[in-house]
């Protein structure tokens, strides 16, 4: 117990090392890109290094898996050159009993990144999307409630407001659906009720309405008029509509549940937050495949040699076992793979490969 505690504290160390170097390394590397996205004559450096520490936390969440890998890497190759693997074995302690303590730290890991560090990278990073938001002058045109879909348009003089009880996939045909128009004092213009709306070039093309007018008349239900069809100009497309949903990275794995839900009595599809929704889950089986992945190459005395190239076999197989995964997510993003299959397939496959690997090599 008092061996397995001491890899164990190793790891933990090796790995806050490692995070902390990359922390420091990409806050760089993102100052550097806010400041050429951003004009420096308008916005200040300060506001520059606060968005570049705002986007960090983003940017290191994408890579954790490969910081595992290094941590491995490098933990093993301190244990090797300092001998304390060769005495652990001569105890009669087998090399894959010395991978139950990093592994299971790894898997504790990728609990509480998902448990907690979930949560507070998608707070940051929503905060991170409205500061940008701000800088650049937009914002959000949609959201989704309990009481159906509701999206913004329009300009300083002209804001309309749109309900739908439902919507298609995209978001272009809305169903159920009521506009209200306001002008540049949020004053009410006017109120069309339409069975459905159907967004075309610069308008959406609305059936079977009823129209009130706020402003000829003290009585606007007596000059509501009956539309078969109309056209509302709009400034929306497709990809405005589609993008507003936001990532599934901004929203907290434990509000994910419910907005899938809301989403799909929407009308629109969720796969992708699904497929994310399952991705987080499958976080601590990907750390413990970078361990064992790590561990293949590693878990050897330095005086056999080649440690410099064992150590490429290893970030290698680390960076295609990343790179597989991601592939398999967007597979599983677009409906080619069950989400099921994406998801837990190659962690899986990674762990399985390792140990069998190990078994070969050091216990066979």
């Amino acid at each position: 117990m008092i061996l397995h505690m001491y890899f164990a504290r190793k790891f933990a160390l090796t790995f806050g090392t490692i995070l902390g170097g990359f922390a420091i390394f990409m806050w760089l590397v993102e100052l550097l890109e806010h400041i050429r996205r951003f004009d420096s004559g308008t916005v200040g450096f300060r506001t520059l290094a606060y968005m570049a520490l705002l986007h960090l936390p983003e940017v290191l969440y994408q890579i954790l898996a490969l910081i595992v890998l290094l941590a491995t890497v490098a933990m093993f190759i301190t244990l090797a050159r300092t001998s304390e693997l060769v005495i652990t074995r001569s105890t009669g302690r087998s090399a894959l009993r010395s991978l139950l303590a990093p592994a299971a730290t790894a898997a504790m890991l990728g609990a509480a990144v998902v448990a907690l560090g979930n949560p507070l990278v998608a707070a940051i990073s929503k905060e991170y999307r409205a500061e940008e938001n701000r800088l650049r002058g937009s914002d959000r045109v949609v959201s989704v409630s309990r009481e159906g879909l509701w999206l913004r348009q329009g300009e300083s003089d002209l804001q309309t407001a749109i309900h739908a009880e439902s919507a298609n996939l995209d978001g272009t045909r809305l169903f159920g659906v009521t506009f209200f128009g306001f002008d540049g004092q949020d004053r009410p213009v006017y109120r069309v009720e339409a069975d459905a709306a159907e967004l075309g070039d610069g308008a959406w093309i609305v059936h079977n309405a009823k129209r009130w007018d706020f402003t000829r008349t003290e009585n606007p239900e007596a000059q509501a008029v009956q539309l078969a069809t109309s056209f509302i100009r709009s400034d929306l497309t497709r990809d405005q509509i589609r993008d507003s949903f936001g990532t599934p990275s901004a929203i907290p794995i434990w509000e994910l549940p419910a907005f899938i839900a809301k989403l799909e009595s929407a009308g629109f599809s969720a796969r992708s937050h699904r497929v994310w929704f399952q991705a987080e889950i499958a976080k601590p089986l990907g750390f413990v495949a970078m361990v064992l992945v790590g561990a293949v190459f590693t878990l050897r005395h330095t005086r056999f040699g080649r440690t410099g190239l064992m150590v490429l076999f290893a970030v290698l197989c680390g960076f295609a076992v990343h790179f597989i995964g991601n592939l398999a997510q967007v597979m599983g993003d677009s409906g080619q793979l069950p989400v099921s299959v994406a998801i837990w397939a190659p962690p899986t496959a990674a762990i399985c490969l390792a140990l069998a690997m190990l078994l070969h090599y050091e216990d066979g």
